[in-house]
């Protein structure tokens, strides 16, 4: 278990970490997201003790990561990819770490093995993708076959294949009980793993909680309904249909002859549509979204705003 207490961390007159507080456990997958620049990486990096807090703790299983005796047997993480020597060989690098922390050499091909390096563990890392490093990174992590682990970013780099094989890993190790922390960009991704999430902004908590959680905090059920008189639909939804539906309703026209309903369910539509001799030719709920639960969420704590190109006027030269 990961304990966060009271987490702040300040670079000058930067406030990177705001007196943060959460727990991650056993046996779950937690997703840590935030915008750019909202503290997650210097969480991470303090809780692994490569940064000194300006106040609070982070502990594992109850102890700083600088007092734990065996630390790669304790906690493996993932948080750069990139910091290796380039000019070692792959398998050298982790034979340093297996031979610095008591662990057979005989760990180092069950993991090289596990990660899917093969024959590339005996290239020199500079000749190495951002794949492979990823692929190496996560090896140098699950060395001393920890109980808690920590990935930042695991599939930057990653191919289609290897992004499926990150999840089925990490979900793999939630499942054998292991305390599993996570921060990435990608929501489809997280919410096809993930338990919890703890989503931070400007070095503050936003929101710590489980996945259906977050998605039913995107205000009920939404439905997608086609119909060639969608505008009756539309009127008799907005009425409430008489009475036929029941609570409150929302109806937006997302495209000619199409409406997102927000509140009823699907059957309810349905029922109400027939009733009123309507025709339906598309009717499903539609699958909420830990993206949108995120963006909607974050969208007061986005510090980098990117802005589309204007438009060429009257066909101008560009």
């Amino acid at each position: 278990m990961i304990e966060v207490r009271g987490l702040t961390k300040r670079y000058g007159d930067v406030l990177a970490v705001d007196d943060l507080t959460f727990d991650v456990e056993a046996g779950k997958v937690t997703g840590f997201l935030g915008p750019n620049g909202a503290g997650k990486s210097t969480t991470m990096r303090m809780v692994m003790g490569l940064d000194r807090p300006t106040a609070g703790t982070a502990t594992v299983n109850g102890r700083r990561y600088a007092d734990l005796a065996e630390p790669l047997r304790e906690v493996g993480a993932l948080l750069d990819a990139g910091a290796m020597h380039p000019g070692r060989t792959g398998r050298a690098h982790l034979r340093i770490g297996a031979r610095a922390n008591g662990i057979p050499l005989s760990r180092v091909e069950e993991v090289i093995d596990q990660v899917g390096l093969g024959a590339a563990a005996g290239r020199r890392i500079k000749g190495y993708s951002l794949g492979m490093r990823q692929r190496l990174g996560i090896a140098a992590a699950l060395l001393g076959d920890p109980p808690v682990l920590l990935f930042d970013e695991p599939v930057n780099g990653l191919d289609l294949d290897g992004v499926r094989w990150v999840r089925s890993l990490l979900r793999g190790f939630a499942d054998e009980g292991r305390t599993v922390l996570v921060s990435s960009h990608l929501m489809s991704e997280l919410q096809l793993i993930a338990d919890r999430v703890v989503i931070i902004g400007r070095g503050r908590l936003i929101r710590d909680a489980g996945i259906d959680e977050v998605l039913r905090g995107l205000g009920g059920r939404r439905v997608r309904v086609r119909s060639p008189r969608a505008d009756d639909l539309h009127r008799a939804l907005t009425a409430r249909g008489a009475g036929a539906v029941a609570g409150a309703v929302a109806v937006e026209r997302t495209a000619p002859g199409e409406l997102e309903v927000t509140g009823p369910a699907a059957d309810e539509i349905g029922d109400l549509a027939h009733s009123l001799g309507l025709p339906v030719h598309h009717l499903a709920e539609v699958e909420q979204s830990l993206e949108h639960a995120y963006l909607s969420l974050t969208e007061d704590s986005v510090d980098y705003h990117g802005r589309a190109p204007e438009p060429a006027a009257n066909g101008a030269d560009r």
